[in-house]
């Protein structure tokens, strides 16, 4: 990847991360309220799949053209910007334990976070090709 493909896609993962941050606090002070947690959680990571796939479909042709390898290259870039991210706040800042930095990743109570991270890295490619299919 080009640094100007490298900075475009930090920038629209940037905008993935405030999408993200907006949608756990929507599912804290709504979702919560109106459902059981499991539903809370799992219409919460539903909606952030849509939005990481809706966020990737218009911002692709921002980042240009390019072959399958490098749309999978920028997934992978932000599933770990995405990971570290998550383990760098969870761990490090918020002094959370192993154990519940990794909780999430069981689906326990509905969690679907690791749909969204397959989500996150499969997006880029997913997109091109229906952009492809509509040309």
């Amino acid at each position: 990847m080009s640094i100007s493909c490298i900075v475009k896609a930090l920038l629209v993962w940037v905008a993935i991360l405030l999408l993200a941050i907006a949608n756990g606090i929507f599912r804290e002070a709504v979702l919560l309220s109106l459902f059981i947690k499991s539903a809370a959680f799992m219409l919460s990571g539903l909606l952030l799949c849509l939005c990481i796939f809706v966020v990737t479909y218009l911002t692709l042709p921002w980042l240009g053209r390019g072959s399958p390898r490098r749309y999978w290259a920028v997934g992978m870039f932000w599933l770990v910007l995405t990971l570290c991210f998550e383990f760098v706040l969870g761990y490090i800042i918020q002094g959370h334990s192993w154990q519940q930095l990794l909780e999430p990743y069981t689906f326990k109570d509905g969690n679907l976070w690791p749909i969204v991270l397959l989500v996150t890295l499969a997006s880029p490619y997913l997109a091109a090709r229906l952009r492809a299919g509509q040309d």
